[in-house]
């Protein structure tokens, strides 16, 4: 089911610039009972996101009202919300646009998400290199070509996922995923100032790392194939262990059952 601003629909206009330039943002969040899981930290991503594009931010407290009316009370499913700018205006220009849409959709957890989190992940490594873009990094915004490019580079070599390295062969995500790795008493995951989406269990784990040496920065594909263990996260994930990058193998290491026992609802 889709509702736009509150009502159902199954259609958007042939003018809204989301369909026209992916001008706007979304997120995903998971539900557990009804509940969704980070709230506050799903509004203050999107809320930086809006900012950065300079799109009105909406009345959240409507935007919970339609949410709960909305969501199912299973024991897990997933809200998404997208956000556009709203419909019209000439070319690129964000003048004499109308108001924004807020279009909110459900759907059943991932069956395949409960292996993954029990046995781990096998990941590739993407081919194909994402731009650098400092001035949306780290955003969810709407364009998401570069994640369905290399989406589709790992289904035709039959991963389910896969490392995904800028054009500085720095690594940077998986194509779903913030990624972590612990080498030694190190805790890693890349900077994501040039390119990638910062998602909210990233926030959340660091946040929670105060025990460990965490270093945040750019790093070789090489140093991330020398880790102890690694995992991934998102949203509806979690945490999730990786068992294999291409042919390097991994345990599935105490820090990641650490994390999962933290996060993992």
């Amino acid at each position: 089911m889709f509702w736009v601003n509150g009502q159902p629909s199954d259609s958007l206009s042939l003018t809204d610039r989301s369909f026209l330039y992916g001008d706007g943002c979304f997120t995903t969040i998971l539900v557990c009972a009804g509940e969704l899981q980070y709230w506050d930290m799903h509004v203050e991503r999107m809320e930086s996101c809006l900012r950065c594009l300079a799109i009105p931010i909406p009345d959240w407290r409507q935007v919970e009202h339609w949410l709960s009316t909305i969501v199912p009370s299973t024991a897990k499913s997933g809200v998404k919300i997208h956000i556009s700018r709203g419909q019209g205006g000439r070319g690129y220009s964000p003048a004499n646009v109308g108001d924004s849409q807020v279009t909110i959709s459900t759907f059943e957890y991932p069956a395949h998400y409960g292996q993954w989190i029990a046995d781990g992940i096998e990941l590739g490594v993407c081919q194909q290199r994402m731009g650098l873009s400092p001035l949306l990094a780290g955003h969810k915004h709407n364009n998401r070509l570069e994640q369905v490019l290399l989406k589709s580079e790992m289904d035709e070599k039959g991963y389910a996922d896969g490392i995904a390295l800028d054009i500085n062969e720095h690594v940077i995500e998986t194509t779903v995923a913030n990624i972590f790795w612990v080498s030694g008493d190190r805790l890693c995951t890349p900077s994501l100032d040039n390119a990638g989406v910062a998602g909210v269990i990233r926030r959340v784990l660091l946040a929670a790392a105060t025990d460990l040496k965490v270093e945040v920065r750019a790093f070789s594909l090489e140093e991330l194939l020398s880790a102890d263990e690694v995992f991934i996260t998102n949203s509806l994930l979690g945490v999730a262990p990786v068992t294999a990058i291409a042919n390097t193998i991994f345990p599935i290491g105490k820090i990641t059952r650490y994390f999962q026992e933290r996060f993992n609802s």
